[in-house]
């Protein structure tokens, strides 16, 4: 007997809806935080051009497959996978993937919330900083006055030896994260999106059209768009497949949960591109506005993940205007990691309601109160638990501490775990004139598609999987 889901009786009001929460799930730390510190690790140009390239041939037919599962499932991952496979004659089993999805979403959720907490902690140190600006009569200067360049890197440091501060940043952001969520698709979810989208691109290509006037646009634009294919090694390339899965929010089931709230059979092709192209043309944007600015003030681009909260505070110190673009630019990776955390905490919160039959408040009150316990544990590990490896058995992550060994878990394991059994049941399970149908797509992009997701994104994440587990492979 093939189990049922029940639905949640919730969508989008609109195509455009849909968009908007869809560009947010995808937008977040991946695009404006993780994306230029790969570029400045990578060297630049030849990493983004082959990042662009796997975005649109492994990422987009990706996007495209999970919209579908959702569209025509209605209900959460693992309901619409059961319901796909069984219209396609395949076996049920298949939803295993979208339980994979879920659990990777809340576990992914528990820690993201730990280091959104440092981005509020940092939105509310230069939004002071700001206001103190005001209060002198100077709103125009720069960032942090009077802290030397040690002060502010030590900033970090301190954060992290304060269990309290930690505990308090991660609190309040998983308590709004839960308060969205737990309003629903409509009253919480769309309407966030909404109105947090909008800001979100006003304050990017606010942030960018200032790098370009008190930065080094010049030596910026060269560096992303001036590829140097001898620094394309293996690592890079892998790094860039990665971070194309990554940055679209694929393999955690955020897209086939958000699929399902889809109420029309309309332009899921024309949809899947438009999210693909926002997704990638925020994350080239967030280049724009960065490295204009480290590399006005003679910083190092390949800072790595210090890039964002070390680098760049002191550099806006250097800059006029630094005070105010300083808060904004933390401002601006606040709203993108509300709107991604929400998409997250969604996917386990729409499987409480479709498997269990639990209310919307009680399944976003326990998945979300499970992730901040977990979301504790790493926090605690960067101080009172810093010796603790959780996973220390294994040689992959004998040295990485708590918060890191739940993201490394996750994102070498259950993320391309996630992306390949998505690729595999859509390109060789589902039944051809239902894709044909659901999708809309033209016969010739139609096999364009179910080549791609039949055989090139298997392979490619396969490629991640290994190479993520045996990273000898590659020399590393």
């Amino acid at each position: 007997m093939v189990a049922t889901s029940q639905t949640t009786g919730e969508g989008w009001s609109s195509r455009s809806a849909f968009i908007l929460a869809a560009v947010g799930a995808a937008v977040g730390l991946g695009n404006i935080w993780r994306f230029p510190t790969l570029a400045g690790e990578s060297g630049g140009g030849a990493f983004v051009i082959f990042y662009i390239g796997c975005v649109f041939l492994l990422g987009l037919p990706l996007v495209l497959s999970e919209i579908f599962v959702g569209r025509v499932g209605q209900t959460d991952a693992v309901g619409s996978i059961r319901k796909v496979a069984v219209q396609s004659g395949a076996s049920p089993s298949w939803s295993i993937f979208g339980g994979i999805g879920a659990i990777a979403a809340f576990l992914i959720v528990s820690f993201y919330s730990v280091v959104a907490g440092w981005v509020l902690y940092y939105a509310g140190v230069m939004g002071w900083d700001f206001l103190q600006a005001i209060m002198s009569g100077d709103p125009f200067r720069g960032a942090l006055a009077g802290e030397s360049q040690e002060q502010i890197q030590q900033r970090l440091g301190d954060m992290f030896a304060s269990p309290g501060l930690l505990l308090a940043m991660h609190f309040a952001f998983m308590g709004l994260t839960f308060y969205i969520v737990a309003r629903g698709v409509s009253s919480g979810i769309e309407k966030a999106a909404t109105y947090l989208m909008p800001a979100f691109f006003v304050l990017l290509l606010g942030l960018v059209i200032y790098g370009a006037i008190e930065g080094d646009i010049g030596d910026a634009v060269a560096f992303l768009f001036t590829p140097d294919w001898s620094k394309l090694t293996p690592q890079v390339m892998n790094s860039a497949l990665g971070q194309a899965l990554f940055s679209l929010s694929l393999g955690v089931a955020g897209l086939i949960t958000y699929g399902s709230y889809i109420k029309e059979n309309s332009g899921l092709g024309a949809t899947s591109a438009m999210i693909a192209f926002a997704d990638t043309g925020v994350a080239i944007l967030a280049g724009l506005m960065i490295f204009p600015i480290v590399f006005a003030v003679g910083l190092d681009p390949a800072a790595g993940p210090t890039l964002v909260f070390q680098t760049l505070p002191f550099a806006f110190q250097t800059m006029p205007g630094g005070a105010l673009f300083g808060f904004l630019f933390f401002i601006l990776i606040l709203v993108a990691a509300v709107t991604s955390s929400i998409s997250l905490l969604e996917v386990p919160t729409a499987w409480g309601i479709g498997e269990r039959g639990w209310s919307r408040p009680k399944s976003s009150a326990i998945f979300g109160g499970g992730a901040f316990l977990i979301g504790i544990a790493c926090l605690l590990g960067y101080n009172v638990w810093a010796d603790v490896r959780p996973l220390g058995f294994w040689s992959l992550f004998e040295n990485t501490d708590i918060l890191d060994t739940v993201d490394g878990f996750t994102g070498k394991v259950m993320l391309p775990l996630g992306a390949l059994f998505t690729s595999l049941f859509v390109g060789w399970k589902a039944d051809a004139s239902l894709l044909r149908t659901t999708t809309g797509l033209s016969p010739a992009m139609f096999g364009l598609w179910r080549f791609l997701i039949a055989w090139l994104c298997p392979l490619a994440v396969t490629i991640i999987l290994v190479t993520g587990l045996f990273p000898s492979i590659l020399g590393a």
